[in-house]
């Protein structure tokens, strides 16, 4: 059963039911608990369901859980990252019962989440992103996330063996560590092709700006690039002007291959449904949820498009091999010797990071190859 709130619930809690509401919530608490079949289940969305993006990535999960027997989900899209978020929670909480919550946005995390966190203690809120410290915030809430770094650098596979101009371009939002990971690994992946590749990149500055993202995308192109990918909420305008133009690209977060599918190269996607799945069978246990949650490839996290026909006989056989081994957790994306784009070294030679590493996870710098600065 699906419930997809409408746009006035965001007022509720300003209405002359308020208290009415406050009221209420123990009762729901009570037969949503935890341990029970039925569960009721909130999923916020800051853009819309089908945006070909970050948003889609987890109504796609969430569609996985509503086949679910003994679970109710609840959706709202297109919630701004204000006191908006806030008031979409308790709508959940007071009038849906829900018990379990996921704000999937960035920006919902502090002071949004953390806020309805303490006001109700027995509620179970799980965060999209690595913001969860384990000696700062509350027990009831944590965070889910992936290492598609690894997807990234399978797309700079295929890139690598498709571009021409030995130039791939990145449009990118803003240069947080994930963000750069996600450059980077793209860069090395092209670059276990050809050392000779570059990547230039472009950052617009926010995470949806999309005349920033179609002049982005031009201005690689016209710099020479024939590969493009990106890190954006909806890749959507950059696929559909990269293949305008008669580039190749490359997915993120969703599978964007319906609208170049000439020119779609493949795509590191998210599965959020394995994730979501997995989160909802320990609720119906009654089991504790984990905190800080984290895998790859082969955890079932992040998965790959499909191989489009740009993709070379060669280019797939290198992609597939080196996508078994990631699946059998023998790859390493960040190996040494290694230099950042202004020549220091920041990998010794023979040293290698796991996905999980800290060092990653407060990655501040562009590979040498990248061109473009993170000031």
């Amino acid at each position: 059963m699906t419930k997809l709130l409408p746009m006035t619930r965001r007022s509720f809690l300003q209405t002359t039911a308020t208290g009415v509401a406050a009221g209420l919530a123990p009762s729901f608490l009570a037969t949503g608990a935890f341990g029970q079949t039925a569960l009721s289940v909130g999923f916020i969305y800051v853009g819309p369901k089908d945006d070909y993006g970050y948003n889609q990535a987890h109504a796609e999960g969430a569609a996985v859980v509503k086949a679910m027997p003994g679970v109710t989900v609840v959706e709202e899209e297109k919630v701004p990252e204000t006191v908006d978020v806030q008031k979409t929670m308790e709508s959940m909480i007071n009038l849906d019962g829900a018990t379990l919550i996921f704000p999937t946005s960035f920006g919902y995390f502090d002071p949004h989440m953390l806020a309805m966190a303490a006001k109700y203690p027995d509620i179970q809120f799980r965060h999209c992103g690595g913001l969860w410290q384990k000696d700062k915030n509350p027990m009831n809430t944590g965070s889910y996330f992936g290492y598609i770094g690894q997807g990234q650098y399978l797309n700079g596979i295929t890139a690598g063996y498709a571009s021409k101009s030995k130039k791939i371009g990145f449009v990118a939002a803003k240069p947080i560590p994930q963000v750069l990971q996600n450059i980077n690994s793209f860069l090395l992946g092209a670059r276990s092709v050809d050392p000779a590749i570059t990547c230039q990149v472009i950052f617009t500055g926010e995470w949806s700006l999309a005349v920033k993202e179609a002049e982005a995308t031009n201005a690689l192109i016209d710099q020479g690039a024939d590969v493009i990918t990106c890190h954006v909420d909806s890749p959507k305008v950059v696929v559909e002007t990269a293949a305008g133009r008669g580039a190749f690209v490359c997915g993120y977060h969703a599978n964007q291959s319906p609208l170049a599918p000439e020119k779609y190269l493949t795509g590191a996607e998210w599965a959020w449904g394995n994730v979501y799945t997995n989160f909802i069978k320990q609720a119906q246990a009654g089991q504790k949820l984990g905190n800080f949650v984290r895998g790859g490839l082969k955890d079932g996290f992040v998965k790959m498009s499909p191989l489009g026909p740009g993709v070379s006989a060669e280019a797939a056989k290198k992609f597939e091999a080196t996508k078994a081994e990631m699946m059998a957790g023998s790859f390493s994306v960040f190996k040494g010797p290694m230099k950042d784009n202004k020549g220091k070294q920041i990998v010794d030679p023979g040293k290698s990071y796991a996905e999980d590493a800290i060092e990653l996870e407060s990655m501040d710098y562009l590979v040498e190859g990248v061109v473009g600065s993170t000031a």
